[in-house]
């Protein structure tokens, strides 16, 4: 417990950070829509864009997380962190000003090219902070901890979005999004694995004891080896049975996630009117059923069923919310779905709970940093996949009348994972 709290900041600062990215999410279809399609419920353009923007973010983000993960293994989790604390600020300041057709366009720009560096940079760099100073039996309850405060920011957006009208919405985003930056520059320090200082800083105060030649040298030689990022990944996924299962569980659970992600909306907007409160409403039920069951369930059924096992009850529930979801012949659906939160959002904690169990503490950013490329792969093909289908099914141009095909088929691809879970066998872990 005394760990945990020594924790605070961190989770202060991943408060924040969710907060802000967090309070946009019900406002966008809308801004989308009505920048794009004004007046319609239906927009195939905005599908495919949307569709686009995932799959761009994935392939940056594919190269950027095992690149952040083993700069952080080197120069620090704080130093990298504030790169993705400040820029992300962006975006959400463009619309915060305007959101006419022209300024959506800047933002769909600096979106794309902003999240393809930092797109799930925040949460992969503090698992790998709590796993620096967290043991291996503390780390499934201390990474649900991590997921419950996310939900919690989650809630207490959406919440605040429901609310405020779409320009406060994105105002307060980006306010919020500064106090995180300047919260965490400020407050948080950084990690450290030992009595031995791990990291290097970037910018050194003390003088060297070797030659500036020679010391350039060094700095490559490190900035080279944390750029091979693509041959880590491959090599690291590879290194042990256990972490190759995971890594198949992550990419299915996660190519079902970014399906739901980019075609719900749009199903709802199409299938029952919704708008912004309805969206938030929606958000605000699952983000609760989510947030206590990371901060009160799971830290309960950790220890007595094992990771793996509730990460298989966890995904077999993820199915059911899908299945749910595609069948909707009633708005209440919906919100009875958004229910099944408290049974399976504690599946990714564990995921990344039985990866940083399987390597050393030097790995910790690189291992999470890995795994979250390969969740990026997710990122590229699952746009390319369920975003035609959406649009094709939301459309009068649609084979049959089945507006939610789209999702019952990103409910097969977490059946994949669920199936993929139950043969996980965990070895025993690395000992600090």
């Amino acid at each position: 417990m005394e760990k945990l709290y020594g924790l605070s900041h961190l989770f202060m600062t991943v408060f924040l950070h969710n907060f802000a990215i967090f309070m946009v999410v019900p406002a966008i279809t809308d801004v989308t829509m009505a920048a794009l399609c004004p007046g319609q419920d239906e927009c195939s353009i905005a599908i495919y864009l949307t569709g686009f923007q995932q799959a761009m973010i994935g392939v940056g983000t594919l190269v950027m997380m095992p690149l952040l993960g083993n700069l952080s293994d080197k120069y620090g989790r704080k130093a990298i962190l504030t790169v993705p604390m400040i820029l992300t600020i962006i975006p959400t300041g463009i619309l915060a000003y305007n959101r006419t057709k022209k300024f959506f366009y800047v933002y769909y720009v600096f979106k794309i090219l902003i999240s393809m560096v930092c797109e799930g940079s925040v949460p992969c760099l503090a698992l790998a902070y709590v796993a620096d100073n967290i043991p291996e039996s503390g780390r499934s309850t201390a990474f649900g901890i991590i997921s419950g405060i996310g939900s919690a920011a989650f809630v207490c957006a959406t919440l605040s979005a429901r609310f405020l009208s779409t320009a406060q919405t994105f105002q307060v985003s980006t306010f919020i999004a500064v106090i995180g930056a300047v919260y965490m520059k400020l407050f948080l320090p950084d990690s450290v694995i030992d009595d031995r200082h791990l990291y290097t800083p970037i910018i050194s105060q003390q003088k060297p004891t070797v030659s500036s030649v020679d010391a350039k040298l060094e700095r490559n030689k490190h900035l080279l080896k944390a750029l091979r990022s693509f041959k880590d990944l491959t090599s690291f996924l590879t290194s042990s049975f256990t972490i190759t299962q995971a890594a198949i569980v992550a990419f299915f659970s996660n190519l079902a996630d970014v399906g739901l992600h980019g075609s719900m909306l749009y199903f709802l907007k199409a299938q029952f009117h919704f708008d912004k409160n309805q969206f938030a409403d929606l958000m605000v039920i699952s983000g609760i059923s989510g947030t206590v069951s990371q901060l009160l369930v799971m830290p309960i059924l950790a220890p007595i069923l094992g990771e793996a096992r509730l990460l298989s009850i966890g995904l077999f529930f993820h199915c059911v919310h899908m299945f749910l979801y595609s069948i909707a012949w009633s708005s209440l659906v919906p919100y009875a779905s958004a229910m099944f939160s408290i049974l399976f959002v504690f599946s990714q904690p564990c995921i990344r709970s039985i990866v940083s169990k399987q390597v050393g503490p030097h790995e910790q950013g690189k291992a999470q940093g890995c795994i979250s490329g390969i969740c990026s792969v997710a990122h590229i093909v699952s746009p390319l996949v369920f975003s035609p289908l959406t649009a094709l099914f939301l459309s009068e141009k649609a084979p049959f009348n089945f507006p939610g095909f789209s999702i019952m088929c990103i409910g097969f691809a977490s059946m994949v994972s669920f199936v993929q879970s139950m043969m996980l066998r965990v070895v025993p872990p690395i000992l600090s």
